[in-house]
Parts: C-alpha cells; structure tokens; sequence
C-alpha cells in the first residue's frame, strides 16, 4: 500500500512538473507568433495593379469614383454584408479608423443586396454621411470571395494592399502593408525571413 502510494504521488509530481514546462513553452511560442494581418485569398488583383476607375451610384444615387488618380488620398473599400454579423462587428472599427486617418484616406462602404437592409445598417451603425455602394461588379474586380474585406488604393489608384479583415489589428495591417509597399504583413514576414 506504501509503494503505490508513493508511486503515485510520484507521477503527480512528474506529471505536474510537465504541465509547468508545457505551460512555459506556449509562452515562448506566443511571444515568437508574428503579428496577425488581413488574410490575402487567391485574389483577382495583384499588388501594384492600377485598379479599372469606375463610377458607381451610392444607395442614395449620389455618384461615387472608385480608383483613379486621387489627389493625395488613398481609397479604402470595404465590403460588408448586412447578414455578416463579423461585419457588422467591425463596422465601428472601420468607421473610427477612417476618422483617425482622415488627412489621407477616403472610406468606401461595398456590398450587394438590398438597398433597404445597406440603409437599415447604415443608419445602426452610424454610417451616415459615408458613401455606400452596393454592385456585384465591384466585388468581382477585386475578386473578394468571404466578408469582411478591405481593399486599399494608392493615391494613384493602384492597390497597395488587400485582404480578409475580422479585428482592427487586420485592418491597421492593410496601411501598414501600404507603408511598406508590400501585399500584407505576410508577405514582407516572409520576404523578411528568405532575407536573413
């Protein structure tokens, strides 16, 4: 009865010891995780392609240009569905990154469906005063495939970045992407580790 005893606290204490250093390897990992951009999908665009300018109507029939040349003001689509509850999660996030990069950025708000439930949104998620596009032929240009996305052009019209958005992080990751003139902060991570 004492030997099982003691073997049993025995393998308690091991097996408390391998928990302990288990614990302590999840930490080094989670501190050599790179940070986390917008995922970029099989896309229909390429980093650096001029985008085809288009001018759409708004849900209000107010018309908007998308790409071209913009005098010192990069463009930001972002195509959100009313039926997206990630979507409609992120919008405040978008609306206020818009607001904080004001001096530079021009906010577009991308889907397709009906008007009414893109100004049901809209006005739920104070969206007022931003244009609000609703074509499928858009979507299809920039091949975006799953919601939420974002799509980021120059001041020339050309697409700087692009990709898959679900938290600010990924968002923030696009102007980052576009800073460093590269697709997404995966591809300068990688371009970064073929280097060293």
């Amino acid at each position: 009865m004492l030997t099982s005893q003691i073997l049993l606290w025995t393998a308690v204490i091991v097996e408390g010891l391998l928990i302990a250093a288990l614990a302590r390897q999840v930490g080094v990992l989670h501190e050599r995780i790179a940070p986390a951009g917008a995922l970029t999908l099989h896309q229909n665009v390429a980093l650096g392609e001029k985008a085809t300018p288009m001018t759409l109507a708004d849900i209000d029939g107010a018309p908007v240009a998308i790409g071209g040349k913009r005098a010192g003001r990069s463009q930001l689509l972002f195509f959100a569905s009313p039926e997206c509850p990630m979507c409609k999660s992120l919008l405040p996030v978008v609306r206020s990154a818009a607001r904080a990069e004001a001096g530079w950025l021009d906010l577009v708000v991308a889907g397709d469906g009906s008007k009414a439930a893109y100004r049901a949104m809209a006005r739920e998620h104070g969206l007022d005063g931003l244009p609000l596009v609703l074509s499928e032929a858009l979507g299809r240009a920039f091949g975006v495939a799953k919601l939420p996305y974002a799509v980021l052009l120059d001041e020339e019209g050309r697409v700087a970045s692009l990709g898959l958005v679900n938290s600010r992080e990924h968002l923030e990751s696009l102007f980052e992407a576009k800073e460093r003139g590269v697709a997404s902060i995966q591809d300068f991570l990688a371009r970064r580790q073929k280097e060293a």
